[in-house]
């Protein structure tokens, strides 16, 4: 039998439980358990099933979602193209992302990060941009209005720039994501 009907047999359970974890088992534990199929997974690519929302980009994006983030950013002090840099770098206006680490949603949002700022649905983009709005604006705070450092926790966690002495923590993924945002941000600055 070849590696792919060898996959087939194997049967994985996944659970979400109150707080947005995902479990998974292969035994169904309890009755919240449901099957879980790698087959969907399975094709060239963007996987089906992750982010089943249009990629906008950020000239669509803007159009759609423009005055949300206007009136969300004088809500909450924090600027819009902060906001609009924040959301093209993490989904690309997708409001249907998910990432492999959990996190959904225009602003990819985590579930902990969600439970924060009152968000109890995610993929609603009004109240997805309000969270993450919150998170930039007590990040910003934190770390004194240094957008650099505000946006390496914004990927890596707050505690991950604390940990590494108020800089941007070694990871490659947290360094190239820094650039990418600030990047755009500079760019939406000097139109």
């Amino acid at each position: 039998a070849n590696s792919s009907s060898k996959l087939r047999k194997f049967k994985i359970y996944k659970y979400v439980d109150r707080s947005g974890n995902l479990n998974f088992a292969d035994k169904r534990k309890h009755s919240g358990f449901k099957r879980f199929s790698l087959g969907k997974y399975r094709h060239r690519g963007r996987p089906r099933g992750i982010a089943k929302g249009k990629v906008l980009g950020y000239e669509k994006g803007k159009r759609v979602y423009g005055a949300i983030i206007r009136n969300i950013s004088n809500k909450f002090g924090v600027s819009a193209n902060l906001i609009h840099a924040v959301i093209n770098t993490e989904s690309a206006y997708n409001s249907q992302a998910v990432s492999s680490a959990g996190a959904v949603g225009l602003m990819q949002l985590m579930p902990a990060t969600a439970k924060r700022y009152g968000v109890s649905n995610r993929r609603d983009p009004i109240q997805n941009i309000k969270g993450g709005t919150q998170y930039l604006r007590d990040l910003l705070k934190l770390f004194n209005g240094d957008l650099r450092l505000t946006a390496a926790a914004y990927n890596a966690g707050e505690n991950a720039v604390l940990k590494y002495n108020r800089d941007v923590p070694p990871y490659k993924e947290t360094q190239n994501y820094v650039v990418k945002l600030l990047d755009f941000y500079n760019k939406l600055e000097k139109k």
